[in-house]
């Protein structure tokens, strides 16, 4: 058996306004009309050569971006197997990546030729490369731009 259920409702005339908030005027400094005065003219800060945005590391980026699978037509970076670039202020880099598969043909070859490529960019003293297979590649880890390539998108 089916049990039912009533709404109960309330009707009513007229609903009380509520008090409209007050401000006070504040009597500490007043206030500055243009509040990004300074801000819009600030130069931007440097960006340190070995941070994101910085040369020496856009050049590691793009070294790597040269780079490219085998098996696959695009280049590791955008595949997802870098997982991480370090540069400390004195030119060394530590790249961390990974392979798309343990078995992989290149196992042996692509972290020779990423320490090369990496250390032929201007500014690097020394390269090392970490090959890690935690956490393992998978395809999400793609831009979007290896997707559409690979027709994924």
């Amino acid at each position: 058996m089916i049990e039912e259920k009533k709404i109960m409702v309330e009707e009513v005339d007229a609903v009380e306004t509520p008090p409209k908030a007050r401000v006070e005027e504040a009597e500490a400094a007043p206030r500055q009309r243009d509040y990004l005065d300074g801000f819009l003219t600030q130069a931007p800060s440097a960006v340190p050569a070995g941070e994101p945005g910085g040369d020496l590391y856009d050049g590691i980026i793009d070294a790597l971006k040269e780079i490219f699978d085998p098996e696959i037509p695009v280049n590791i970076y955008d595949l997802g197997l870098i997982y991480g670039v370090d540069v400390t202020a004195d030119g060394h880099a530590v790249v961390t990546m990974t392979l798309t598969t343990p078995h992989c043909p290149v196992a042996e070859s692509m972290p020779g030729e990423v320490e090369l490529r990496v250390g032929a960019v201007p500014g690097v003293g020394n390269v090392e490369v970490n090959l890690v297979w935690d956490p393992p590649w998978d395809p999400g880890k793609m831009s979007d731009e290896a997707k559409l390539e690979l027709g994924m998108l």
